[in-house]
């Protein structure tokens, strides 16, 4: 499968309340990040951002997972994530019991300050 599309193609083949649950937190991170693009990291589907993976959102049996690919906004979150699945790397919800909006918005905006921070004083 391409990249471009890739996102878009894995939320159209979920169905139900993790279609819905999965499409509500990439929804707010393109809001938040617009210039995110389509694309795969660590295997799956990405938002990248600056060539950079910026998140990811997949659902599986047992919950969704939001994946920031980064250990450092996850810990830095950890006040808001009382009660969610939280791992290193990841933070996991189930449909019915969402990430708040803000702690969303807030993950992507940790997420995108890293990656500018990695390419300060890069050309391009």
């Amino acid at each position: 499968m391409d990249a471009v599309g890739e996102v878009s193609a894995y939320v159209e083949s979920l169905d139900g309340p993790d279609r819905e649950a999965v499409a509500d937190v990439l929804d707010r991170a393109r809001r938040t990040v617009p210039e995110a693009t389509e694309g795969r990291s660590y295997g799956m589907p990405a938002l990248r951002y600056r060539d950079s993976p910026l998140l990811s959102v997949v659902a599986t049996a047992r919950h969704v997972g939001v994946y920031p690919f980064s250990p450092a906004v996850v810990a830095a979150l950890a006040d808001r994530l009382e009660g969610f699945r939280v791992t290193k790397g990841s933070v996991g919800f189930r449909p019915g019991h969402p990430l708040p909006d803000d702690v969303v918005e807030r993950l992507v905006v940790l997420r995108r300050e890293e990656i500018d921070a990695m390419h300060a004083g890069r050309p391009g």
